[in-house]
């Protein structure tokens, strides 16, 4: 008996110290582990997750031990040596090459792309007022100097002497790019003196730049407006508005183009379903372009205004076109109604246009531009606007602000072209006599125009004479052309208009004049946005002050001659 109580004596000192050992050891790791910066935090986590979901632990417990086997495996080695290599021989490895066949990066050009590539002109040289252009079919592809009425260079600034000296200057002062979004270290003293110099030009408190004009309004709407909120918006509004309300996610509703009482039963509806509902209180806004790029309407801002103030809604106007070309020095709609600009709660603007430089703007309240510093996603992520184009934007602004003409003689080239093409029976011309941008469109054989006696309309007729070709409407099919004209109800369909226009642009060009269909990019709501006459194809003029008024009324009698050559007449 007392020899067998001595091993158990030894076996019992053995775990003695073999427990204390192991006790010793967790309280030096314990030591060790409060010295651990944040391991109390820790500490108090893994007890009141345990305590309170002891399920939860050891899943996490789980996914660590998990995570620690992943990176701790052997991993398939790529070389010969790993075992889930393949041995091909060199005949193989041919036969795979030979079998390849990738599929096309995008899909073949249609007979109608093609003609559409073929039908744009290449200009040769610096982008100017008379630029050179070259083109296979017009005069055998050799360079020719035109008339360019198809840049957006409304006040002729791009490339103005004074505003480039200013550009190369400071290109030799600050380099080329920005290298660096404005919230990091892109913002440097021009920008700031930019947005100064438009915030007092417009007279708001604050105005912020952004360096790309089309992702400028599709990131202003989605900053304010965001799922929950109510959009109520212009059907005829650019392709990059459209944009921003997609991406926006709020509620939209669309009233019919530059139609006001449409906007006012729209608003009333908004009213209704709102006190349905009976959710919790959104933002709300209305959205609408100044002059439309669509076919050059104006909108009207003191109608808007009242029923903004009415219903209780923010306004978003976007004034890309009208900004620099509308009002008595250039300040856009807001001017040319006499409303103040502190009135319009956010106004965007592009700085591409009329400034001769790149990028977009939006001005308002100091509450408005802060805002967008942190939430406006092409402030944000983009590359701050070159400081080159920074300079020669307010070089720009101060030569407006200096030479008020410059608006005089722009809207008298306007005046002096419209004369000539609103007479012109065969042409429907939907934007506004004060517009900077003339769309011209084929009128409808049931749209009477205004010169045309009523008398001597017919509207039944169903034959149009085109030069030497005669595009007739059998009564059969006529329902059918019509509906295949889609939204715009033309007694002609879309393709039939476009190849129309496009010998009307190809004709003005054998003539010196240079000019350009509209090309559309597919909308986001083509249901409920493509409809009515302003989403016809049309000719887009964009005037400029840097002709005469007789350079003016001579492209406009060239582009009358084509268009009654290419048209010819009612039948």
């Amino acid at each position: 008996m007392a020899a067998e109580a001595i091993p158990n004596e030894h076996a019992s000192a053995a775990a003695s110290a073999l427990t204390e050992y192991f006790q010793a050891a967790v309280v030096l790791a314990q030591d060790n582990f409060r010295k651990i910066p944040g391991s109390a935090i820790i500490a108090r986590y893994v007890a009141s997750s345990y305590q309170n979901d002891p399920i939860r632990s050891l899943l996490e417990l789980f996914l660590v031990l998990f995570a620690l086997r992943t990176v701790l495996q052997s991993r398939t080695r790529g070389g010969a040596s790993g075992k889930n290599f393949v041995n091909l021989s060199g005949r193989e490895i041919d036969d795979l090459v030979g079998e390849f066949k990738p599929e096309p990066l995008c899909a073949p050009l249609t007979p109608a792309e093609s003609r559409e590539l073929a039908s744009i002109p290449t200009i040769v040289g610096g982008a100017s007022s008379r630029p050179k252009i070259s083109l296979a079919s017009h005069n055998a592809g050799k360079p020719t100097q035109v008339m360019n009425l198809a840049s957006y260079n409304f006040t002729n600034l791009a490339g103005h002497e004074a505003v480039k000296e200013k550009a190369i200057e400071t290109l030799r002062n600050y380099g080329v790019g920005s290298c660096s979004p404005p919230g990091f270290y892109g913002t440097i003293d021009v920008h700031m003196q930019l947005e100064s110099d438009i915030a007092r030009f417009l007279g708001t408190q604050n105005c912020i730049i952004y360096s790309q004009g089309f992702s400028t309004v599709s990131s202003v709407i989605p900053a304010f407006s965001k799922r929950g909120d109510i959009i109520v918006a212009d059907r005829g509004v650019n392709y990059a508005i459209q944009k921003g309300i997609q991406i926006s996610r709020s509620t939209v509703y669309w009233y019919d183009h530059n139609d006001m009482n449409s906007l006012e039963a729209v608003l009333e509806q908004v009213k209704r379903d709102t006190k349905r509902r009976r959710g919790p209180l959104t933002r709300r806004f209305i959205v609408t372009e100044g002059v439309f790029e669509a076919d050059g309407a104006l909108a009207d801002l003191p109608k808007i205004q009242e029923l903004k103030k009415r219903y209780k809604f923010r306004l978003i106007l976007d004034e890309s076109v009208s900004f620099g070309t509308v009002g008595a020095t250039g300040r856009g709609l807001t001017e040319l109604y006499n409303i103040p600009a502190s009135e319009v709660e956010i106004l965007v603007g592009s700085m591409a246009n009329t400034l001769g430089a790149a990028g977009g703007f939006c001005a308002g309240s100091d509450e408005v531009v802060f805002h967008q510093r942190i939430n406006g996603t092409s402030f944000v992520f983009s590359a701050a606007l070159p400081a080159l184009l920074a300079v020669a934007a307010s070089t720009a602004i101060s030569y407006m602000v200096s030479q008020p003409s410059i608006l005089t003689t722009l809207q008298d080239n306007v005046k002096s072209l419209r004369s000539i093409l609103d007479h012109v029976e065969s042409l429907r011309i939907s934007s506004d006599p004060r517009s900077p941008l003339v769309h011209i469109q084929v009128r409808s054989k049931t749209d009477r125009h205004p010169d045309t006696p009523a008398d001597k309309f017919d509207k039944g007729k169903n034959s149009l004479a085109v030069g030497d070709v005669s595009l007739t409407l059998s009564n059969s099919n006529d329902e059918k052309r019509i509906a295949a004209a889609g939204p715009s109800d033309h007694d002609l369909s879309v393709d039939e208009q476009m190849r129309l226009l496009q010998a009307i642009v190809d004709d003005a060009l054998e003539h010196g004049i240079f000019i350009t269909r509209m090309k559309r990019l597919p909308s986001i709501n083509a249901k409920a946005l493509e409809v009515g006459p302003e989403s016809r194809p049309n000719i887009r003029l964009a005037v400029s002050t840097a002709f005469t008024k007789k350079e003016m009324e001579k492209a406009g009698n060239v582009i009358k001659a084509s268009a009654i050559k290419v048209l010819g007449k009612r039948r």
